[in-house]
């Protein structure tokens, strides 16, 4: 009783929750304007270092690789040395990397950074969700900030292409890695000044082995999907990488399953809500990085517009991704994921299909118009996700719940950029190959989200529900356990 009202003595006042609120969503539009701002300096990059497509999707996919690899790393060392001791150092980390990026004078050491710039990104996203989770105890407030939270990243993702392209178009490419330096510095700033001190009571043990697994299984499984168009289904390096991979997640699965504390705690996938939020931020993020990565190619490239104007053709996206995003974070809090889910689904499925049919001659308005809807559905979708892997997890592995919905986004990110890149590689042949090859890179874009239709539904059924009570009782059987919203 003495810990639990010292804890609750302890507790921000609310004005403080806001601004540690604030704060932490500050970090999340630096890292997710630096994932999408990439995406419109591709061309303006191909040109400058003289890099290939693969290298193209290295670019991207070397910080989302990484970042999904070390983000359960970096949870489970803030909640073992202090979270804001980790956010800082991650902050520190991003912001010096990215300076290494504005200078770097070949591809490869762009990509050498861009590494160094994902573990940087690496310490901050995990340990900032676990701050607002630890800040924010009560569960409908929880959704709400849970909802600031997917508003930020979502608006983060899509403002990125009209940074950047107002970046690339002012200063070349490399500025948008000079605009991280400022905000990096006053993120670290606000943080020092605001944001206190925390530890779990009990850490997490480390977990070197599944760490290394997991590396192994991403970076192999990503090599071999983006080479495999240049080289071939027989290369040696890309049967190897296969191989590789498939061996490192066997392995993954059979030492973790072992362990008194994995890194990856495979009790958790037999709550329902929680394995479809996976599949849900999987199956979200593979389309959106991949609609990012092939968009910013086809406005530049098939319709020649300049950086500046292909990102203003995204900003019905940006917009609509602002306001859908905190009503979505609202509706999940009020009325659980399943409006919010099924909604963003049919969006998405209707803004890619709208899109499949584009030529270099189809009308820029129709393709605006296109990006709106598909931008409601991205809007939508942040808050329940999150909502759906943490709903009927005892609280103490709630910011664990977190951290893996958290990976499986990039993990989302890596291979919708190395599937869908590897469509556009295998069908260009110059300009009118790259017009061709963007109908079924959309199409997979497509099929991305009619799954987020189906785990829409599986996620909010009543077996699901049942299945969450059922794992949170083996989890912890006398553990507090949070529903936001109705089921």
């Amino acid at each position: 009783m003495m810990s639990s009202q010292s804890t609750a003595s302890r507790r921000p006042e609310h004005w403080q929750r806001l601004g540690i609120l604030a704060i932490c969503c500050f970090s999340l539009l630096l890292i997710g304007l630096d994932a999408t701002a990439v995406n419109v300096a591709l061309p303006s990059v191909r040109a400058d270092l003289d890099a290939s497509v693969a290298e193209l999707q290295w670019t991207v996919d070397a910080y989302t690789v990484v970042m999904a690899s070390f983000l359960m790393l970096a949870g489970a060392t803030a909640d073992r040395i202090g979270r804001r001791r980790t956010f800082v150092t991650g902050l520190l980390v991003f912001t010096g990397a990215s300076v290494l990026c504005s200078v770097a004078p070949t591809i490869e050491l762009l990509l050498a950074a861009r590494v160094l710039q994902a573990l940087g990104a690496a310490m901050m996203n995990p340990v900032a969700m676990s701050i607002i989770t630890n800040t924010f105890t009560d569960p409908r407030e929880r959704a709400q900030a849970i909802g600031a939270w997917g508003a930020m990243f979502g608006l983060s993702m899509a403002i990125g292409p009209i940074v950047g392209g107002a970046l690339v178009d002012a200063t070349g490419w490399r500025g948008i890695f000079w605009i991280n330096l400022p905000v990096g510095l006053a993120a670290i700033a606000l943080t020092l000044r605001f944001v206190p001190e925390s530890r779990a009571p009990r850490p997490r043990r480390p977990d070197p082995v599944g760490q290394v697994l997991m590396v192994a299984f991403l970076a192999c499984l990503t090599f071999a999907i983006i080479e495999l168009p240049g080289r071939g289904s027989g290369s040696a390096p890309v049967v190897a990488s296969f191989v590789v991979a498939a061996l490192a997640v066997t392995g993954l699965l059979a030492y973790e399953r072992r362990r008194v504390e994995p890194l990856i705690d495979l009790r958790f996938f037999r709550s329902v809500p929680f394995a479809s939020s996976v599949g849900l931020a999987v199956a979200v993020f593979a389309g959106f990085g991949g609609f990012l990565f092939v968009n910013a190619l086809y406005l530049q490239d098939v319709r020649g517009l300049s950086p500046l104007d292909a990102g203003l053709a995204t900003a019905p996206m940006a917009v609509v991704i602002a306001i859908a995003s905190p009503i979505s974070g609202r509706l999940v809090g009020r009325f659980g994921p399943r409006p919010s889910l099924v909604t963003a689904g049919i969006a998405g499925l209707v803004g890619a299909s709208l899109l499949l049919g584009v030529d270099a001659s189809t009308p820029l308005s129709g393709i605006v118009a296109a990006y709106a809807v598909f931008g409601l559905g991205l809007g939508l979708v942040n808050a329940p996700i999150t909502n759906a892997a943490v709903s009927g997890m005892p609280r103490a592995q709630a910011g664990v719940a977190a951290g893996i919905a958290s990976t499986s986004r990039q993990v989302g990110m890596t291979l919708g950029v190395a599937v869908i890149g590897a469509v556009v590689s295998a069908h260009t042949v110059g300009s009118d190959g790259l017009a061709t090859a963007i109908r079924p890179a959309l199409g997979l874009v497509a099929c991305a989200e009619v799954l987020v239709l189906v785990l829409a539904f599986v996620a909010t059924s009543r077996w699901a529900r049942a299945s969450a009570e059922r794992t949170a009782r083996r989890l912890n059987p006398e553990a507090l356990v949070d529903y936001p919203g109705p089921a």
